[in-house]
């Protein structure tokens, strides 16, 4: 077990609290996503971790060992830890080189000069090496921080919205690299996001929070196909709730169902077409079937009246 967290109690203000009973478990070598709406705790729960903020009770075990959190440590953090805030905390007057290298020991410039140039590639930034921070957009300036942290080959890195600076491009090139590059060196990674669909196929272990409140904690399959709640199944985007009384309508045996799950068939529901729009790798459908309306994808326009089926 790498980290272990037991009965956790945390507020901003005693009137605010966050935290209660909180416990949660995380083995070692994995990619964990800690997702939810804004304010639900996740960059606080990974500031926890980290050692930056007091807890009121309750305990932090990472590899066997208590850990103390400010009142206990001199310096901020934790060994073996790396923490990419949404703050990047980045040298101004020294190159994204010499950032990325600023963790790395002197000893072998070689070996560091691979290292810093090895890193760079990983994040994208291998022609910006002599470049300054204050040179750099946001995103960039994100990656450097992300590079830096690698750097030391920490046992868990805590990533805070990786790729909330990022464009769409750049995030899907990021993310292959920076989660093949942590399998390959068995770091462990703790990332929150409130996008779940840019990381998901890169996921060992997903866990939702709410309100502070750990709601599900299971694979990205298994909280994808059966979802704790209506919170929960919104979370990975577009999404057809149903009531009970329309589960029975349907003759369906679970209340949500993403727009890919209803598909169009020779047999089943008569429905109406409302809308069809082109949306990329998909068509975008508004219908309505039994006075619902539902969203589904299809790959071609459709018009007038067709019949679709949910999956089971």
């Amino acid at each position: 077990m790498l980290l272990e967290i037991n009965n956790l109690h945390f507020s901003h203000t005693k009137d605010h609290p966050l935290f209660r009973n909180f416990s949660l478990t995380l083995d070692e070598g994995k990619i964990i996503a800690l997702a939810g709406e804004s304010g639900c705790g996740k960059s606080t729960l990974l500031s926890l971790i980290y050692g930056l903020l007091n807890w009121e009770e309750g305990e932090i075990i990472f590899e066997g060992n208590k850990l103390m959190g400010p009142k206990g440590n001199l310096v901020p953090g934790e060994a073996e830890m790396k923490f990419v805030a949404q703050n990047f905390d980045l040298m101004p007057y020294a190159t994204v080189a010499e950032n990325v290298g600023k963790f790395l020991s002197n000893i072998n410039l070689t070996k560091k000069k691979e290292t810093v140039k090895e890193l760079l590639e990983v994040v994208g930034l291998s022609e910006f090496a002599n470049v300054l921070p204050k040179n750099l957009s946001g995103g960039q300036q994100q990656r450097v921080a992300i590079a830096r942290s690698l750097s030391v080959l920490p046992k868990l890195l805590l990533l805070d919205e990786p790729f909330s600076h990022l464009d769409f491009a750049r995030k899907i090139e990021l993310r292959e690299k920076l989660f093949r590059y942590v399998k390959e060196k068995n770091i462990s990674l703790i990332i929150s996001t409130h996008e779940l669909q840019d990381i998901i196929p890169w996921l060992d272990q997903l866990v939702i929070l709410q309100n502070g409140r750990l709601i599900q904690n299971d694979s990205p399959e298994e909280t994808y196909q059966n979802p704790y709640n209506i919170y929960v199944a919104k979370l990975f985007g577009e999404v057809n709730i149903f009531t009970e009384t329309e589960m029975k309508d349907f003759e369906i045996p679970r209340f949500a169902y993403y727009p890919q799950q209803i598909k169009i068939s020779e047999n089943g529901f008569e429905a109406k077409v409302l809308e069809s729009r082109f949306a990329g790798n998909h068509y975008w459908n508004k219908i309505i079937s039994k006075n619902k309306e539902l969203i589904i994808y299809t790959n071609e326009k459709i018009q007038g009246f067709v019949k679709i089926s949910l999956d089971s």
